[in-house]
């Protein structure tokens, strides 16, 4: 019995597969090709999506033919990566037709690191005329009250400066509410130091889903996002780093480029000691 049955299963699968090729064998060539060709646009199409489409910019990046977002108010971040920067060509230099308008400097990272090009950074960006910030890296594994107390103490930031930033990587293991409590915390014993609202700097999946706590939305916000023609955070942003392919004159090798979301005028307002911190002294 089971010698038949193994016997009659191996009978109705070969029937199975005649019937199959006998379906084809009868339709029109034409009708044939034609599931062919939708076959193969389907395949091609998500492919595209999937492996070319996410880093075409950054192949175009590579290849010095990168399409900036449009704009006109543009800026740069730098820190010891840069290595030595010819100021003489930076103050002139134009980023996609645009002169340069602002520049971060790393400072800080964790409780100890002093960025080696800090101090010639900062104060080559200000006798350049280049209005400048200064940002921390946050190590959420480190002491909050340290972290924030050694930037304060090594960035001594004037009037016409631009706020103090927060660059906020990674988790450092803690779970999602232990690192906003984190970040929340630096960011207001740095307000509190410097009297005006500090910077927030993340990615685009990081405030998404990370730092999504309300208080979040009182700091101004900058992005990175890469790659794209259009930036994918719907909400209120101030900055927008849009790649770490750059190229300015003055500087050897790539460097990023962010855009400002606003006018000059209104990125000259938000330096310290202008109409920012009035609103924020009278609070």
């Amino acid at each position: 019995m089971v010698v038949k049955k193994k016997t009659q299963k191996k009978k109705n699968s070969k029937k199975g597969k005649k019937q199959r090729r006998s379906f084809f064998r009868r339709m029109p060539s034409y009708i044939l090709w034609s599931l062919i060709a939708v076959i193969a646009v389907i395949y091609i199409t998500a492919f595209y999506n999937m492996f070319v489409s996410p880093y075409s910019f950054r192949w175009k990046a590579l290849y010095g033919d990168e399409d900036y977002p449009a704009g006109t108010v543009r800026g740069i971040d730098i820190s010891h990566y840069q290595d030595e920067i010819d100021w003489d060509l930076l103050r002139n230099a134009t980023v996609k037709d645009s002169p340069l308008m602002f520049i971060f400097v790393k400072a800080t990272e964790g409780v100890g690191m002093l960025d080696e090009n800090f101090i010639q950074n900062f104060y080559y960006a200000r006798q350049n005329s280049i209005m400048r910030g200064a940002y921390h890296y946050f190590k959420p594994q480190s002491s909050v009250d340290k972290q924030a107390r050694f930037f304060c103490k090594c960035v001594q930031l004037e009037e016409d400066d631009l706020p103090p930033v927060l660059d906020v990587e990674e988790d450092g293991g803690l779970s999602k509410e232990q690192l906003q409590k984190a970040v929340l915390k630096w960011l207001k014993i740095v307000e509190k130091h410097y009297g005006v609202k500090p910077i927030l700097y993340c990615s685009y999946s990081f405030r998404r889903d990370i730092l999504t706590a309300k208080e979040f939305d009182d700091y101004p916000l900058w992005i990175a996002n890469y790659y794209v023609d259009k930036l994918s955070y719907k909400g209120d942003w101030k900055f927008w780093q849009h790649t770490d392919f750059g190229r300015v004159a003055g500087i050897k090798g790539n460097v990023d480029v962010n855009l400002f979301n606003g006018s000059r005028e209104e990125l000259w307002n938000m330096r310290i000691g202008n109409n920012q911190n009035a609103d924020f002294n009278n609070e």
